[in-house]
């Protein structure tokens, strides 16, 4: 009996997923820029992070594992877009944003944010649970 709740709790332990495998928003807002990032925590695996300097308004929008693209992207959430210039780098796509307009007020309000270059897409999705990150990220931000 001992033998076989020992096998049933070790293939329990085994199919259950670790708290390090759970992707989670976090927002750093303790010192030096602001960031919110999509991360595994305790990793240094990361799929988006937004960083701002406090009450400056600009967002430094990175995309992680994303194709690398060059040129000017289609920023959409909701109703509201913007152009944005896109810098590639290594496994990363990066471009800037303002906190203060209406395609960021937008993301604010529904967590879903599309960046588009040329044929290629990357979506942003933050659930209702993780939202209100997303709004003091911004207010912290916009100072």
């Amino acid at each position: 009996m001992t033998a076989l709740l020992g096998l049933a709790l070790a293939l329990t332990l085994q199919t259950a997923p670790t708290p390090a495998e759970v992707w989670a928003w976090t927002l750093y807002a303790d010192n030096g820029p602001l960031v919110l990032a999509n991360e595994i925590p305790d990793t240094p695996r990361l799929r988006t992070t937004l960083e701002c300097a406090p009450g400056s308004s600009i967002v430094r929008l990175t995309l992680y594992d994303a194709a690398p693209a060059e040129g000017i992207a289609v920023v959409t959430s909701g109703a509201a877009s913007a152009n944005a210039e896109v810098r590639p780098r290594r496994g990363q796509l990066q471009t800037m944003l303002r906190a203060d307009h209406p395609v960021f007020a937008a993301f604010q309000a529904n967590g879903r944010l599309q960046v588009t270059v040329g044929e290629q897409s990357s979506a942003i999705e933050i659930d209702r649970a993780n939202l209100s990150k997303l709004r003091r990220f911004a207010e912290l931000c916009t100072g």
